[in-house]
């Protein structure tokens, strides 16, 4: 909700994507699940309409879902379940007396079922990228894992897999083995396998079966072929976290069975807290209570919906407030770009408008090709009335009358409602809204804006844009551009490749480039819009040099647009457009370029942008998250800008960070998809809006400095000869921005000591590094001898002779403000030549040397760029004694 008055600024948030080069490696928590009475309610699994129609499918899901909801009763003794499930069925698939949806969409999923394009592998994984504690964006299975029961030998059962998840997403929980580290050495200098609980058991093996342990280990490393091997039959209970599909398996690690030495995201991102904690201080447990009785719950209950036909309808406000700052003319350039190029071909777009009454300016035409799309511009309003007043319920009444004239009911329809009036009546009708079936996305013009509009996109699942009373801003074209039609088929999908404008002085031009990449191509279209006089001079240069001019555009003197569509695929590579101002006074002109995809059998790059919450309260930051991927891959190493535009003042421009430490690593990465020599050369751009968000209780004047640097969590030590190099990604001055101005490190051979009483830890002189600047890589090379020869305090359990040190940072600012202790960081400094036995249960006795280890990290942020997160699981073959880890 906004309060303008007394809350503080609104922001609108626009992303720009631009990739300088592709890396290697390629790559809602939606509708609003409810605990109630201990049950879960309102899960939303969607199918993606890419997925073959499969009648197995189904069953299987409901199969799937009612084995976890009693295996997570139990694992949560007797806590919580799943009670009430809907399933999205694609429009794609055959009609089956399914349900209409209401306001679900794929978009809005908590579970989505999608396969990889053109990839091998069917692991499930959590969209992850919050930090410990945090809720997650949705879980993925592909069809082949639910469909292939021979899977479920390596995986366990899709109940167990699915609890596993879920404490993923729902909880903020992280795996706890780790592929690339599958062996650390503790405080008592014995070599154990990485793993949660340490009660599991298992032998060793090298390539061609069992072997002493010493044939493991070869210049310092293990050998590769070299695994453990876990006992199929266990008696350890814990955990599901590390590996579910053992059958004795059916808690989450506690306090009393949790592994902190282990080298795993679970220590990394939660400080060493064991998963158990983590849930039950989650909001789910403090507002539920073991339920009484041996009975077991009810299994789950599961509705199934289908969407039926695109139905949108634009509502529009037509008050004499938009008469100010250009905003009706600002509006039919936006309304006018979304009908022509962004609403999908066969949506049925009706149109309504409001001021104090509500009035039907077009029913329902379907969009079946560039004539139906013209006729609807022309319904759209030309003038603005004399009337202040506006009622939004009176405009959203008419809206629904447009849409149920199809088929007597809104279910699954779309408005996107466009005002600047303030109404305070609009509470009035919140729920013949929320019980409508409608989605409303609401874009507010102006800082007058009513103050409970947001409250129409909240409660039906909608978006919420801002858009300043700017003549240079692009972003009431950047709102229409972010709705589609929430189906998931991105290949159907319009991509924003191009959102600019400046105010150009007379004479002086508007000069970029764009780059179209091959996996875009098809309808593309270049928008031109101005502000005042006439069209500028428009020259626009293909990579083969051919120019398009401004007659080659369509132009729209009314609205002052011109659009030209590239016929065919638009070639791939630099686009170079130039607007010169002819004119004698000052304009503002913009551009704006979409595409679609070139092929069905390649998925485009796509971002997606949003902030963590609606609003903050000041000095809580705002978190800013990018998504950007190739299908399910993450992108990683492009250049990625938010621009923040406030109510008033100059937009801010900030960079998200990707250094490979803004990623929250996959245990076991999965191998990157090919790469073509256009998108090496080229890259490619993306723009997307962000939404908008309000910043409460902001004071007047100077803000005092109230934000440290931003914890470090990828601290990282390995040792070289007699020294240990750390290394890890520079905090800033204020969170992640600006440049600290000093670090505190220090060392302990407890881990215990340094985790508890950090202050009294080994202090190590850093007197010579100077921090960088923010979303650097920092190494800091010091010998540990010069700080551990002295004697130092021993937990019960840990030995004198312990030759691994513990290491932690933190940065502080120029006002001595400083941030949260980071992961602690652990390195061998060397191994005596006779180890203590290292796994007694395991009928191994292990020598050898390992190097460094520190646990893997991600970026401190509070602005963060994320990925995809593939929490790999662990696949096994099925081996006579045991299970293999991978």
């Amino acid at each position: 909700m906004i309060h303008r008055n007394t809350a503080g600024p609104v922001r609108s948030l626009k992303f720009v994507i631009l990739l300088v080069a592709l890396s290697p490696e390629l790559l809602s928590l939606g509708a609003g699940v409810q605990l109630r009475d201990n049950g879960y309610d309102g899960l939303l699994v969607a199918i993606n309409p890419q997925v073959s129609e499969d009648q197995n499918l189904i069953p299987n899901i409901k199969e799937m879902v009612t084995e976890a909801s009693f295996y997570l009763f139990n694992a949560t003794k007797r806590r919580v379940f799943f009670r009430s499930i809907k399933i999205l069925i694609p429009a794609t698939w055959k009609a089956n007396n399914y349900s209409k949806v209401k306001q679900e969409s794929y978009e809005k999923a908590n579970v989505i079922v999608a396969n990889w394009y053109g990839a091998h592998g069917d692991d499930p994984y959590t969209l992850q990228y919050r930090g410990c504690g945090k809720e997650g964006k949705y879980i993925h299975f592909t069809s082949d894992f639910l469909l292939n029961d021979d899977l479920t030998a390596g995986y366990g059962s899709r109940g167990r897999v699915f609890v596993h998840e879920w404490a993923h997403l729902r909880w903020g929980v992280f795996d706890e083995y780790n592929n690339e580290k599958p062996f650390y050495i503790n405080g008592q200098n014995q070599i154990k396998v990485t793993r949660c609980s340490s009660d599991i058991t298992g032998i060793f093996v090298c390539e061609k079966g069992p072997c002493p342990q010493e044939n493991c280990i070869i210049s310092k490393l293990f050998k590769e072929g070299c695994m453990f091997l876990y006992n199929s039959t266990q008696n350890a209970t814990a955990s599901i976290m590390f590996m579910q599909s053992l059958s004795s398996v059916v808690e989450f690690c506690n306090a009393s069975t949790h592994n902190q030495e282990a080298p795993n995201l679970q220590n990394q991102m939660c400080s060493l807290r064991s998963a158990w904690d983590v849930i039950t201080d989650s909001a789910d447990f403090h507002h539920s209570f073991p339920m009484n009785g041996p009975e077991l719950p009810p299994p789950p209950t599961f509705s199934l919906v289908q969407a039926g036909n695109k139905v949108v309808c634009l509502v529009l406000d037509v008050s004499s407030k938009m008469a100010e700052a250009d905003r009706l003319l600002r509006l039919q350039q936006a309304a006018e770009f979304y009908l022509m190029q962004i609403v999908e071909i066969h949506t049925f777009v009706g149109i309504a408008s409001f001021n104090s009454k509500g009035e039907i300016r077009a029913q329902l035409h379907q969009i079946n090709n560039d004539d139906d799309r013209k006729l609807l511009v022309s319904y759209l309003p030309a003038t603005v009335s004399a009337e202040a007043e506006t009622s939004i319920c009176s405009g959203l009444k008419k809206g629904f009358e447009v849409v149920e004239k199809l088929d007597g009911k809104a279910h699954g329809s779309v408005m996107i409602l466009v005002t600047s009036g303030d109404d305070e009546h609009v509470g009035n009708c919140l729920l013949s809204v929320h019980s409508s079936g409608s989605t409303i996305h609401t874009i507010a013009l102006g800082s007058s804006a009513v103050e409970n509009l947001e409250e129409l996109s909240h409660l039906t699942g909608g978006l919420k844009f801002f858009v300043p009373d700017k003549s240079n801003s692009n972003s009431m074209i950047d709102a229409f551009s972010r709705i589609s039609s929430g189906t998931g088929d991105i290949f159907q999908q319009h991509i924003q490749l191009e959102s600019t404008g400046e105010n150009v002085q007379p004479h002086h031009q508007l000069k970029n480039t764009v780059t179209v990449d091959n996996s875009v191509g098809n309808d593309t279209a270049f928008l031109v819009t101005w502000q005042s006089s006439g069209p500028p001079e428009i020259v626009l240069s293909d990579p083969n040099g051919r120019k398009y001019y401004t007659d080659d555009f369509i132009t729209n003197l009314t609205l002052q647009t011109a659009r030209l569509r590239i016929p065919g695929t638009a070639k791939p590579g630099l686009w170079t457009y130039t607007l010169n101002n002819t004119h004698h006074s000052l304009q503002a002109l913009k551009v704006t370029v979409t595409s679609h995809a070139s092929s069905s059998a390649m998925p485009p790059a796509t971002v997606e942008a949003f902030v963590e919450r609606d609003s903050t309260h000041f000095p809580h930051p705002m978190m800013i998250y990018a998504n950007v991927r190739k299908g399910f891959y993450p992108i990683l190493n492009a250049t990625v800008t938010a621009t923040i535009e406030p109510e008033t003042g100059d937009p801010v421009t900030l960079q998200l960070f990707d250094d490979g430490a803004g990623n929250i690593q996959m245990n076991a990465p999965r191998k990157s998809v090919g790469r073509s020599q256009e998108e090496q050369k080229w890259g490619f751009s993306r723009m997307s809006s962000g939404g908008s968000f309000t910043v409460l209780g902001v004071p007047a004047g100077p803000h005092p400095d109230v934000f440290p640097p931003c914890k470090i969590i990828d601290l990282e030590a390995a040792k070289v000869e007699e020294e240990v190099t750390l290394s890890w990604t520079a905090p800033g001055e204020d969170l992640d921005q600006g440049q600290a101005n000093s670090y505190e490190i220090r060392m302990s051979k407890s881990l215990k000591n340094i985790q508890d009483d950090f202050n009294n830890a080994i202090l190590v002189n850093t007197s010579k590094l100077t921090p960088r600047q923010a979303g650097t890589k920092e190494t800091f090379t010091f010998s540990p001898r010069l700080f551990t020869n002295g004697p130092e305090h021993q937990p019960k359990g840990e030995t004198q002779e312990s030759n691994r040190i513990y290491v932690a940072i933190r940065a502080i600012d120029r006002n001595s403000l400083k941030s949260a202790v980071s992961n602690i960081a652990q390195a061998s400094l060397f191994i005596p030549p006779n180890s203590t036995p290292a796994l007694a249960r395991d009928r191994l006795i292990l020598k050898g040397v390992l190097t460094a280890m520190g646990l893997i990290g991600i970026i401190c942020l509070t602005i963060v760029v994320t990925h995809c997160i593939l929490n790999r699981k662990k696949t096994a073959d099925k081996k006579e004694n045991g299970t293999k880890l991978l």
